[in-house]
């Protein structure tokens, strides 16, 4: 059908102005000039019109961190959202793309371990949504796997420098999948913490009692992300290979950014809204309810000045982007590691609530109107390789489109989220806009809080390369 959606203020991540919005199908066909000739014969001509008047008209916001179902250690748990509840989630929070992962472990096929997670997707989604790939384990067979799913459409790779004897890659394998990107022009991405320090500092808080949630924190130093992802720099040097350093928590780690981007390094970096809004004072050491919080890279510390560092970061741009690294667990799950912080199912959920959070950024004078887009749709698309499809409303892009209401204020609960979660990270915390309607090429969605999408509405991206890369 076609679609006109009027008298709102359309953003993007070069300003704000009054604006139409038209669609066709699943795609926008033109923004239009308020009371002009062409504007007032689409409006005439389309099937319906959609008032936006005092509502801003973003596009979709581009979540490219999430884990979906992601099992936690040989027990059998999962994390609580599927692909179907989560990407449902996401929607009513205004994310109507999302890039997850497929995950190599050692041992395992790097083609078969994608086409696994693929399959588990597919029919799934509520939204559209991408795969990054997890490389557990490198080894010739792996990257040379590399560069067939670049040429299908999975142009960013994961390595870990955390988990000994899961996840983590030692420096010789990071350098090997480094050198790899280098020459198939995909995109690395690094969890960059040093895990064989903190899983020291760990055994010893154990030994001498220390196994609270909080402790968690304490052993998941910043000295260890900073070091961490200044090693992870000074190897993509060496490898001639672009960065993306993930869930970044610290002041330490992202002075080793900045210095790096100063040097006009491809060196990127994400941060999340738990970063900006929780602390390990305020949250974490809350006794058993603290598990709630626990997540890697851990929440820092209130007196050390990280949260302001990092919205300072998200103006500079040394952060360029804001994901959520959903990764929700229950309570029952949760509460496993009552006695030992080291068994707690690591992640926050939180898909839901990026752009609402972020948004009250600009409502607090963190970042500008513009910026907020730019963090949560236009910069995550580009990096990813789905720009211009997503991330912008222009014409020839998808109708990913969102109307929110500026002057809509209400407070998050587990009563009124949509995850698939028994409690809310965020319970009680006032913000002051709302997702009104979501569109997801061309189909509304969410409407008069009431949902009206499916799962299986969502298709697979193939992505290309990144925007940034030099």
């Amino acid at each position: 059908m076609t679609l006109l959606i009027k008298g709102g203020t359309v953003v993007s991540a070069t300003g704000a102005d009054l604006a139409e919005v038209l669609v066709d199908g699943e795609i926008i066909v033109a923004v239009l000039q308020p009371g002009s000739d062409v504007a007032e014969a689409a409006e005439r001509g389309a099937e319906r019109v959609l008032d936006a008047s005092g509502r801003y008209v973003i596009p979709g916001g581009v979540d490219v961190h999430t884990h979906m179902s992601l099992p936690f250690g040989t027990d059998g748990i999962v994390a609580s959202d599927d692909f179907e509840t989560g990407t449902r989630a996401a929607a009513w929070g205004g994310t109507t793309t999302i890039v997850d992962f497929a995950q190599q472990s050692v041992g395992d096929n790097v083609r078969e371990a994608f086409d696994a997670r693929l399959a588990e997707a597919e029919g799934q989604c509520a939204i559209d949504y991408g795969l990054h790939m997890v490389i557990g384990d490198v080894n010739p067979t792996s990257l040379k796997e590399m560069d067939i799913l670049v040429d299908e459409g999975v142009s960013s790779f994961k390595l870990f420098m955390a988990y000994p004897g899961v996840l983590m890659s030692n420096d010789g394998q990071i350098l090997q999948a480094m050198q790899q990107v280098a020459g198939n022009g995909g995109l690395l991405m690094m969890h960059a913490e040093n895990g064989l320090a903190i899983d020291v500092l760990a055994q010893q808080a154990v030994e001498r009692g220390d196994t609270n949630p909080v402790t968690h924190g304490y052993v998941r130093r910043a000295e260890l992300e900073s070091e961490a992802t200044h090693r992870a720099i000074q190897l993509a040097k060496v490898g001639a290979a672009p960065l993306y350093i993930v869930h970044l928590s610290a002041t330490e780690a992202l002075e080793q950014v900045a210095i790096a981007r100063n040097k006009g390094a491809n060196v990127f970096a994400e941060t999340c809204p738990q970063y900006l809004y929780f602390t390990l004072e305020d949250h974490l050491d809350q006794g058993a309810e603290g598990a709630k919080y626990v997540c890697s890279t851990p929440l820092r510390s209130k007196h050390d000045h990280h949260q302001a560092d990092l919205w300072t970061g998200l103006r500079t741009n040394d952060l360029s982007v804001v994901s959520t690294d959903h990764c929700p667990f229950c309570l029952k799950e949760k509460s496993l590691g009552a006695d030992d912080f080291r068994a707690i199912p690591n992640g926050i959920g939180g898909v839901e609530h990026r752009m609402d959070m972020i948004y009250q950024g600009v409502t607090q004078g963190e970042i500008s109107l513009a910026r907020w887009v730019e963090l949560c749709s236009t910069t995550p698309a580009r990096m990813m390789g789905l720009y211009p499809r997503k991330g912008v409303i222009a014409p020839g892009a998808d109708a990913d489109i969102v109307l929110y209401n500026p002057n809509h204020s209400w407070t998050i609960s587990v009563e009124n989220h949509h995850m698939n979660l028994d409690y809310s990270s965020y319970e009680g915390i006032t913000v002051p806009g709302k997702v009104e309607t979501v569109l997801s090429r061309g189909r509304v969605i969410v409407e008069n809080d009431a949902y009206l999408g499916a799962k299986g509405d969502g298709q697979f991206l193939k992505r290309g390369l990144s925007s940034y890369l030099i």
